[in-house]
């Protein structure tokens, strides 16, 4: 079977080796051939070609074309190299969408929606996220009589969220997208030298102003003021460093990580990773951090409502300043627990290895065209 894939990650053509980079390492074991089109990088890139079998295809024009651009080119890699399925990530202004859309209907191959989070859901940062929320709801009535299928990657939001806006259960595929490679994100014994981490872009819905205000009401804890780490970039990267600074957190910033082993001993060397989204799909990072040994605290989205709801793992916090601190407390005023519920995540988080869940997605997608199990 052929896929292609209609994607808004571009790390793979600049170089970067993120985790889309080694999801299709696992998925190129289950295809035959894998096209994929992303958005226009920073700098002209040609086709790259990774595993052998999946090819890049970056976009020669901005946003406002992409529609277009992607009904063309991918109707013609259809017709030269042939595919099953049109597998659209579909977010923003949908434009991934509305091209896979006409592909299909060029082509008469199948498209499936895949909707990993919808900003605003469950809480809206802002009005943007009120105004995103409302935008994919008008998408998903368009989709709904075009696409074959709607991806989601929990069956904790999103299900309940697509029958609200009159998707049929029977049209909602829950395939999951956290493959952890736990060759890589293990527990390791190592010495802690931060408190707090946070992993992941710096942007309005991940609560960052919420983190830093946490951290530093936590006065100290140990014999210390606590120790807050921030892995990632964005736009308000410079705003959040400011707000250390007026705050009095210690805090160092660190804005790329070059690769998974890097990445996972950032996580061994932190007591809590934290996560204050008011929406997510995964989330991917707080799931590696469980998986290195690593206890998380939490806001209830995504995985996480289910994942820390027993409190063995980590703790769960509202989408308020308070709970935050109450929870961050918690892990990190008692040392035996702490190291208890490190123990226990990554037991749990053994359920989403890597070569197990990618076969899983793939035989979701092949069943979805009667060539699966």
């Amino acid at each position: 079977m052929r896929l292609l894939m209609v994607s808004g990650d571009r790390q793979v053509v600049v170089g970067e080796k993120g985790p889309f980079h080694a999801m299709q390492r696992e998925f190129s074991r289950h295809f035959e051939r894998i096209d994929v089109l992303v958005p226009r990088p920073d700098r002209p890139v040609a086709t790259t070609t990774i595993w052998d079998k999946v090819h890049f295809h970056p976009a020669p024009v901005g946003r406002a074309r992409m529609a277009g651009w992607i009904a063309r080119e991918g109707t013609r890699l259809v017709r030269e190299h042939g595919a099953q399925l049109i597998v659209s990530h579909d977010y923003g202004w949908f434009y991934n969408g509305v091209g896979s859309a006409r592909i299909s209907r060029a082509t008469g191959v199948p498209y499936l929606s895949e909707l990993h989070h919808v900003p605003g859901h469950p809480v809206a940062a802002d009005c943007k996220e009120l105004f995103d929320k409302a935008l994919a709801r008008v998408y998903v009535g368009w989709a709904l009589e075009r696409a074959r299928a709607f991806r989601v990657v929990n069956d904790d939001e999103m299900p309940a969220l697509l029958r609200s806006w009159g998707v049929p259960a029977a049209r909602i595929l829950v395939l999951p997208s956290l493959y952890i490679d736990l060759g890589v994100f293990r527990p390791v014994v190592v010495e802690k030298d931060v408190d707090v981490l946070y992993v992941g872009r710096m942007v309005e819905n991940k609560g960052l102003e919420r983190i830093v205000e946490a951290v530093a009401r936590l006065g100290v804890v140990g014999g210390a003021k606590p120790r807050l780490r921030m892995v990632g970039k964005g736009p308000r990267l410079e705003r959040t460093r400011r707000l250390c600074a007026e705050r009095g957190v210690q805090a160092d910033f660190i804005a790329w990580v070059a690769s998974p082993e890097e990445l996972a001993e950032l996580y061994r060397r932190a007591k809590v990773v934290v996560c204050a989204s008011t929406c997510e799909g995964g989330p991917r990072f707080t799931v590696e951090a469980m998986a290195c040994g690593t206890p998380v605290a939490s806001t209830p989205v995504g995985v996480m409502s289910s994942l820390l709801a027993d409190g063995t793992c980590g703790e769960l916090a509202g989408f308020d300043v308070d709970s935050l601190v109450g929870a961050l407390l918690r892990l990190l005023s008692d040392d035996g627990r702490r190291e208890a519920a490190g123990r226990a995540a990554a037991e749990r988080a053994k359920r989403f290895e890597q070569v197990r869940v990618v076969a899983g997605y793939a035989d979701g997608l092949k069943r979805l065209v009667g060539e699966g199990p």
